[in-house]
């Protein structure tokens, strides 16, 4: 099926504008946030990797746990009612922040981030669970890519101005900045119908299962245990969910840019605060350039019948690259590397992402995504303690870089051997005349 273009989604879609402008403005509050809160705890911690390795874990642990419950309330109540109340919430909890004066006060940064990290997992069950909706098939493609392409530009712009904010005004601005950014992203959201959100049958419903509708129970854990029944029995959303844990095992990559940002600040004679930056903003913009390629790059893909094989590929590409930072001698070559890893995933994640959503009916598309998110942040969450760990024990920041690379590119290579083996198939899809017309010119450009 022919994706639509930016253009053509953004110019005809008023709904998904709002929602995207929405993200655009509380993506750049999240890394403001983000960036000043890893100096904080540097700063009152005297750069300790255990507090470090804390703040990365409480960011993400939470998220892991809580998502599938999330996502089973995101399939049963109004999303548009739970973004807004989670950007509400997310807007007072920001300010806690700037409670923390000393070690004494460590407890409400990571109570903050905890608060912040639950409330996100709700906001983004809604927002994924509606995107279909709300772009409809044929802009899904180009959908994915712009909200992920302005989230990925956001951390690159949001983490520079985070880090000139924190060195030229103090941590307080960045805090109160984040704050402001959910209650504009929050008029954005409620500016997009409800019934945008849902399928058409199910619109102006409570969004549980037929049969739970009719009996009157509410049974939250049941609609979790039926998503996870959903994923059992459908080998291509199991195994696409099986490579993101996977990859997750190499996943302890914000530990990695703060221990590799105070290494390149001793040696290059950056402060740590603008190093770590540096390095988050290259991050960011490498996923901004490949999300910005992807639904070009997607759209052939589909076209020649490449997906499995792309897939695996450019996870292996990937997964070296970031090995290769490891390697480099200094911070502008590691970042050159890092760039070029986190463009080729990014361009691999859209044309996941999308095949996903495409394989995921409606009424469970809440429940099945936050599962695939959940268990990867989960594993994200076990390979940043373990790699606090080691950093703790004297293992370097080079060696695990080097080792978390070579760790994200294992998911490719399985990939590949499930397609080889027939294990896996891709389903057939139904070709529009648009897309035998663009498959034609292709052919005819040879």
């Amino acid at each position: 099926m022919a994706s639509l273009t930016y253009r053509q989604l953004l110019t005809g879609n008023r709904s998904f504008r709002n929602l995207w402008a929405g993200q655009v403005i509380s993506e750049l509050g999240n890394w403001f946030n983000f960036i000043a809160g890893l100096g904080l705890v540097r700063a009152v911690t005297h750069a300790s990797p255990e507090a470090t390795a804390i703040l990365v874990i409480l960011r993400m642990l939470p998220f892991a746990i809580f998502a599938p419950l999330a996502g089973a309330l995101v399939d049963r109540w109004p999303r548009r009612t739970v973004m807004l109340a989670s950007d509400a919430a997310r807007a007072f909890v920001a300010l806690g922040f700037i409670l923390v004066r000393d070690p004494a006060d460590l407890w409400l940064a990571y109570l903050c981030t905890v608060l912040s990290t639950l409330l996100a997992a709700f906001f983004e069950a809604a927002r994924n669970a509606a995107m279909p909706n709300v772009v409809g098939d044929r802009g899904l493609l180009a959908g994915n890519a712009l909200m992920f392409s302005s989230r990925f530009l956001l951390m690159a712009v949001g983490s520079a101005l985070g880090g000139t904010a924190t060195l030229w005004l103090g941590y307080e601005v960045a805090f109160v900045v984040n704050a402001l950014s959910f209650v504009v992203s929050a008029y954005s959201v409620w500016l997009v119908p409800e019934t945008d959100m849902r399928a058409p049958r199910e619109a102006g419903s409570d969004g549980a299962s037929g049969r739970e509708a009719r009996s009157g129970r509410l049974s939250i854990f049941a609609d979790v245990r039926d998503g996870w029944a959903f994923i059992a029995r459908e080998p291509l959303v199991a195994a696409l969910i099986g490579i993101n844990i996977l990859w997750a095992t190499g996943g302890a990559h914000n530990l990695i840019y703060d221990r590799l940002g105070v290494i390149f600040s001793s040696a290059d004679g950056w402060s740590s605060d603008a190093s770590v930056a540096a390095i988050y903003a290259t991050v960011g913009a490498g996923l901004f350039i490949g999300m910005l390629l992807s639904r070009r790059i997607g759209s052939k893909v589909e076209l020649r019948g490449m997906t499995p094989a792309f897939m695996g590929w450019t996870l292996i590409a990937h997964g070296i690259c970031f090995a290769l930072a490891g390697l480099m001698p200094t911070l502008w070559a590691a970042c050159l590397m890092i760039l070029l890893s986190r463009a080729i995933v990014a361009v691999e994640f859209a044309v996941q992402e999308t095949l996903l959503m495409r394989l995921l009916p409606d009424d469970y598309r809440g429940r099945v995504s936050t599962t695939d998110r959940a268990a990867e942040i989960m594993m994200v969450s076990i390979a940043t303690a373990a790699a606090g760990q080691l950093l703790d024990a004297g293992a370097s920041a080079r060696a695990l870089t080097v080792a978390s690379g070579l760790l994200s590119a294992t998911p490719g290579v399985m990939w590949l051997l499930l397609f080889a083996a027939g294990k896996l198939t891709m389903p057939a899809r139904r070709q529009t005349e648009d897309e035998e017309a663009e498959r034609a010119a292709l052919a005819s450009a040879g």
